[in-house]
């Protein structure tokens, strides 16, 4: 085995965790049970490149069940939890290459590692492992059969990458599944966005202002939890439609500029570069709190938040205190990165285990269709996000109706009307 983990003495209690993450995993199981019989990933090499948590441990396993031969490393320097990565080392034997807090040269070091198994698969969160490989790692592209993304930044810089004509092989595209957005992004992003700031800063989020610039799944997931818990939310966004929503939902909607002196909270959930930036910063009240939920630290300006502050410490874990020129504070959490993973535990369990779904289908889908594929990004049959659901609903107790003969004749007609 080849491996790169912070300190394998760390397995015991990763292994519990994993264990506990696996109890809310339902629909994983029932897939991974079936892989286990069936084999369909087996004589498949896999790279993934995910956030090293306890659910993404419960993936691996799926894979692994399935028969393919994996190397994971971590999609950002501040998502490993580092138990779980030396657990899956030592205790299930899967090749992990990540360690909690590395710089942007061992991130690359371990991306690297990954794709020195030379895959069949690869299996992104951000599209770092797909845009190393087509940038430094070229020739190992004529073994990739297919990929599959995670999230929102990842699709769209694999798009970018389809239209330009850049990418190599096809991606299905597992944020596009309703049993992802809809859920993961809403759901999961809204209460672990708000369990990393209040665990980060003991932050009162009742009677505060808000501020949550990006009004997509996430941004909706988030607003709704912050109105859930009492604060006054104020919705920045770029989309006409997207603000009208916000708008309609309930929420004050208004240029970052004039929510920047209101705020006593920002959360940045955009996926686009320097939403904050200098002239933000500089109207910002004393004292505010600033984070980013969306997937890379590029949201928030930190060239301009250093360029304008005279001192700095770090005045709790994953906060820093920025005293600014004009003699105001600004507290900056984990360094911009992902707030759930980087100081909480990312999405509940319960949530990804319909994402992760989503993912072993989609490598099992690329192994039986890819051939057929052209070089596009491709949204997982809808087929397979309703079964998703349906095993996801059976998990939880809760029957729906049926359709009966004469319903599903008349949604099929076009002559039957008034």
């Amino acid at each position: 085995m080849d491996y790169d983990v912070k300190d394998l003495k760390l397995a015991p209690k990763g292994k519990l965790r994993i264990e506990w993450a696996g109890r809310f995993m339902p629909v994983l199981k029932l897939i991974r049970e079936r892989f286990a019989k069936e084999k369909p990933l087996k004589g498949t090499r896999l790279a993934a490149c995910l956030h090293v948590t306890t659910e993404t441990a419960n993936l691996m396993f799926t894979l692994k069940a399935g028969g393919a031969k994996l190397r994971l490393c971590a999609s950002n320097p501040l998502s490993t939890q580092d138990d779980v990565a030396a657990s899956l080392v030592k205790d299930y034997g899967i090749e992990v290459f990540a360690i909690r807090g590395v710089n942007n040269r061992d991130y690359y070091r371990h991306i690297n590692s990954a794709l020195d198994i030379k895959p069949h698969i690869t299996m992104d969160d951000g599209a770092d492992l797909v845009s190393t490989l087509h940038s430094k790692r070229r020739k190992l592209l004529a073994n990739v059969k297919g990929g599959t993304e995670e999230t929102t930044t990842g699709v769209i810089r694999l798009r970018a990458m389809a239209k330009d004509g850049a990418l190599a092989y096809p991606v299905i595209a597992v944020n596009d599944s309703q049993t992802k957005y809809l859920f993961d992004n809403r759901y999961g992003t809204g209460q672990s966005t708000l369990d990393g700031i209040i665990r980060a800063t003991n932050f009162l989020i009742a009677g505060s202002t808000v501020v949550i610039a990006g009004y997509g799944w996430c941004g909706k997931g988030v607003s709704m939890r912050a109105k859930g818990l009492g604060a006054k939310v104020i919705v920045t966004e770029v989309n006409p439609v997207k603000a009208l929503e916000a708008e309609m939902d309930g929420f004050r909607v208004m240029p970052m500029a004039k929510a920047a002196p209101l705020g006593d909270l920002f959360v940045t959930l955009t996926g686009d570069i320097e939403v904050i930036h200098k002239k933000i910063f500089e109207r910002m009240k004393d004292g505010a709190i600033v984070c980013n939920s969306g997937h890379f630290d590029v949201e928030i300006s930190k060239k301009d938040l250093a360029a304008l502050t005279v001192k700095k410490r770090e005045i709790r874990k994953e906060v820093v205190e920025h005293t600014l020129k004009n003699g105001k504070k600004v507290f900056f959490l984990s360094e911009g990165r992902l707030i759930n993973l980087s100081a909480a535990e990312g999405h509940p369990a319960m949530v990804m285990d319909m994402s992760f779904a989503n993912q072993s289908l989609a490598a099992e889908y690329i192994l039986r269709h890819g051939a057929k594929l052209e070089r596009k990004v491709y949204k997982l049959p809808a087929k397979l996000d309703s079964q998703i659901a349906f095993l996801k609903l059976r998990s939880m107790g809760v029957k729906t109706d049926r359709l009966t003969p004469a319903q599903r004749r008349y949604l099929a007609s076009w002559q039957e009307g008034t």
